[in-house]
């Protein structure tokens, strides 16, 4: 039906941060969604926005696009979420879910297509080890 617990240690991060407002939106890249918290979004929003051209039709959209699609979440007492039924099916959540914090938004992705992830640590590895070599200019 689309309600889904956060897991308590997310929870537990987002109280004690005072975060109790959300945003839930599909990934731009991948077939997941991504949490944030109000204050993470509002700043993501905010530099989407300086970075517009007012007169750039496609910037214009870009940004239409980046915030229509966007839904305000707020846990219920026993610390569940209602996912939309539209985000479910980009995401390919059918059942189960799997949540990944990343940096300061959390990933919901459905339990297989999460499982693939951590099966490719080796090749993100690789990838980590490649960025560390590389001089930042």
């Amino acid at each position: 039906k689309g309600r889904v617990f956060v897991p308590s240690i997310f929870r537990k991060v987002l109280r004690d941060a005072g975060e109790d407002a959300l945003v839930l939106r599909r990934d731009i890249f991948e077939n997941c969604l991504v949490l944030f918290p109000k204050r993470v979004w509002d700043a993501h929003v905010d530099e989407v926005r300086a970075r517009t051209n007012f007169f750039d039709r496609e910037q214009r959209q870009a940004l239409r696009l980046f915030t229509a699609d966007a839904e305000n979440i707020t846990l219920d007492s026993g610390g569940r979420m209602l996912i939309p039924r539209r985000y479910m099916e980009h995401a390919g959540i059918k059942n189960e879910v799997r949540f990944i914090g990343i940096d300061d938004k959390i990933e919901i992705w459905s339990k297989d297509d999460g499982e693939d992830l951590l099966v490719k640590a080796a090749e993100a590895g690789n990838v980590l080890g490649k960025l560390m070599r590389d001089p930042v200019f």
